[in-house]
């Protein structure tokens, strides 16, 4: 039976608190959770259906296919233990390939003697059983094999997805500070979107959070950004399975009439970015771009439109002091021109989020690098309801 259809445990990464959202797209797709962590979730399946997982998600790091576990209290046996398995079966006789790996064993200091040892089980079955030694390297153009390896507990996967998932391949210019794709898509999933109504982006920076919102609103999956996956480098790898797959992408794009997303942003050369990086990921025609101060956004008259803000945090106190009238202004661009909408506002200091003058209605965690960050929702009435205006305490 060829490896693509034996079903084994599946591991999916993330990046720290999107599990969630990405718990949300794999039900999506069909596919049976059996449970979550915080960077993840595991299900049963089938290379074949990693190849699925990799083309659709937008939330994900890596899609990891297990293929044995152990007891490990040291190198050695970790070596010992992946010596005798079938490598031919999965690389090439020629072919390259790459170790990864996260390990917490007190037995050794440094992740990368891991790696080597895992290079050296491997090259050695490979010489021994073809009498040709493969190629490897730490770049993930080939094959990856990873080590999970935490106390005498030992797990070896199949890298599926080679490069992480979480950059969507359409970004040609990241701008400063950028959030990342994964990171984007997890929040656009988060609010209450509709994906129809009226989607507002001041400050947007190279455009990350609008093209997402296009590219979620029409069901533009990340797959088709991206040429290179390691399943593809794996021995016996159908690409008919492949392409079907990449058909089922292209079909299943919606046409959203009347869809109206704004992206602005007071630089020039940021909105310049931006609107490069969204004819790179298809959607340009999409999104309404505009050079201004975000006070000056044009704001849709809508009932259910969101309007999306990723402001500075101001890592230094003078910075901090500076951007406290930014966010009071940010306040009152929302009550004054975002009414019938739910603002939302993502911000790693939660100092300067009380100087909004907002009470939020929801509070969601969100990690980005080493940032403890939330994306803040405020529900703005129309008029027809009262705002609420008084300062809140976030936590």
């Amino acid at each position: 039976m060829s490896l693509f259809n034996i079903i084994a445990p599946i591991t999916i990464t993330c990046h720290k608190r999107l599990s969630p959202y990405l718990e949300q797209e794999v039900k999506e797709l069909g596919f049976n959770i059996e449970d979550s962590f915080v960077t993840g979730l595991h299900l049963k399946g089938t290379i074949n259906d990693c190849i699925k997982l990799n083309l659709n998600l937008r939330c994900a790091s890596q899609v990891l296919y297990s293929l044995k576990q152990f007891d490990a209290p040291d190198a050695d046996a970790v070596y010992n233990n992946i010596v005798d398995y079938a490598w031919e079966d999965i690389i090439a006789d020629e072919g390259y390939f790459s170790v990864t790996s996260n390990v917490m064993n007190d037995t050794i200091n440094n992740s990368m003697f891991a790696n080597l040892r895992v290079k050296d089980a491997i090259v050695d079955h490979m010489r021994e059983k073809t009498g040709k030694r493969p190629s490897t390297g730490s770049e993930l153009k080939g094959v990856v094999v990873h080590l999970f390896w935490k106390n005498d507990d030992a797990e070896l996967f199949i890298d599926t997805s080679g490069d992480s998932l979480a950059r969507h391949g359409y970004r040609k210019i990241p701008g400063r500070a950028p959030m990342l794709e994964a990171l984007a898509a997890a929040t656009i999933l988060a609010t209450r979107w509709d994906r129809v109504s009226p989607f507002v982006n001041p400050m947007c920076g190279s455009g990350t959070v609008a093209i997402e919102a296009a590219l979620i609103a029409t069901n533009t999956r990340p797959g088709l950004f991206r040429l290179n996956y390691a399943f593809m480098h794996l021995a016996g790898y159908d690409p008919e399975v492949y392409d079907k797959e990449m058909e089922l992408l292209d079909k299943q794009i919606i046409d959203v009439p009347g869809l109206q997303i704004i992206a602005t942003d007071y630089s020039n050369i940021a909105i310049e970015n931006a609107r490069k990086n969204a004819i790179a990921a298809g959607v340009v025609k999409l999104i309404q771009f505009a050079v201004c101060d975000f006070a000056e956004t044009e704001v849709p008259k809508s009932s259910s439109g969101i309007m999306f803000m990723n402001p500075e945090y101001g890592e230094r106190l003078g910075e901090e002091t500076e951007l406290e009238a930014t966010y009071g202004l940010i306040g009152d661009f929302m009550k004054k021109k975002c009414g019938g909408y739910f603002g939302y506002i993502f911000t790693g200091n939660m100092n300067l989020a009380k100087k909004i003058g907002l009470k939020a209605k929801r509070r969601i965690e969100f990690y980005t690098s080493i940032i403890d960050c939330r994306l803040l929702e405020f529900e703005l009435y129309d008029g027809s309801r009262r705002m609420v205006l008084e300062p809140e305490n976030v936590k």
